[in-house]
């Protein structure tokens, strides 16, 4: 606005200049005003109004508030389920290894990884739903499942597979072919081999892998050597072949763990060791399967990959 003043001397109105700092002054104001009622618009809006993106995550999070609850709910349920498959898992394993089950964490083993870029609340909050209801009813089948084992075992007369070790000590360092075509160190040529051959001192003790019955005891310097056969019961038979010294006999009951031979390299035996099987109705099985309780997981591992790789026989 253009300011006047009267002049005395000339008897007349004339227009006011500001100087350079008046000027600074007025520019300086008006924009400080500007600025203050910027910043009240602003707070106003952002209090008061609300943009479509603002309304529709409120209408998201109250979504997500109802669905909570339920969320919690099946979780506590799965969590009280899986508590349970634990504890009967410790009692089955402390049953038949002497030992509680190993410890798995079935959070490390899912493969999803979620992230805002890969799925949206709404994704990640039905996935969520979907698992628990699948954990769930994968608990009711492990539940059956363990039912059918307790029943198996509460039946008269039911006896325990051979799943102990041979020898006291048995680790990837002893452990050489199992059950396959295997070369034969004598022949060089594919043959059937029907058991796993474990590398052990000439004299160590071998043990029984389970109560039974000694079916037979042969002494021999040909083929699969010194032997002896005990029946387990319920179909399962258990061979140690290329014995030195027996100190069971025919008919002989034994305990698991009991002394039963020593190690030798009797027969055709390329070298100290025992030849141990295990059979289910006459079919020999891949003894490794039975003694994973009597090693820990990584020993068991590293013995699995020996029994794969390992192309050659000792007898």
């Amino acid at each position: 606005m253009v300011r006047y003043e009267y002049d005395s001397k000339s008897v007349r109105f004339r227009k006011v200049r500001k100087s350079f700092w008046g000027k600074v002054r007025s520019v300086v104001g008006f924009l400080l005003a500007s600025m203050s009622i910027t910043v009240v618009i602003y707070v106003v809006a952002s209090f008061f109004l609300l943009t479509d993106t603002e309304r529709q995550l409120r209408r998201e999070n109250r979504m997500y508030e109802r669905l909570y609850p339920e969320l919690l709910e099946k979780q506590k349920l799965v969590s009280d389920v899986v508590k349970d498959l634990e504890s009967r898992d410790n009692a089955i394993y402390r049953e038949i290894f002497n030992a509680d089950a190993p410890e798995v964490d079935p959070v490390s083993s899912i493969e999803t990884m979620f992230t805002s870029d890969t799925l949206g609340k709404d994704d990640l909050i039905g996935y969520t739903s979907s698992k628990a209801t699948e954990l769930s009813a994968i608990a009711g089948e492990v539940e059956d499942n363990f039912l059918s084992i307790f029943s198996k075992l509460a039946e008269d007369g039911y006896k325990l597979p051979p799943m102990s070790a041979p020898l006291e000590e048995v680790g990837y360092a002893s452990t050489g072919a199992s059950v396959g075509q295997k070369v034969s160190p004598f022949y060089k040529v594919q043959i059937p081999h029907t058991g796993i051959d474990l590398v052990a001192q000439q004299g160590d003790p071998v043990l029984a892998t389970a109560d039974g019955t000694v079916r037979d005891v042969e002494r021999s310097g040909k083929g699969m050597g010194n032997t002896v056969l005990i029946d387990h019961g319920n179909g399962y038979m258990t061979k140690y072949c290329h014995l030195a010294d027996i100190k069971v006999y025919k008919g002989q009951k034994v305990k698991k763990g009991a002394k039963i031979a020593t190690v030798g390299m009797t027969g055709s035996s390329f070298a100290p060791h025992l030849h141990y099987e295990v059979l289910l109705d006459g079919e020999p099985k891949d003894p490794l399967g039975y003694m994973f309780g009597s090693v820990d997981i990584a020993q068991y591992a590293a013995m699995a990959f020996m029994t794969a790789s390992t192309g050659q026989s000792l007898e």
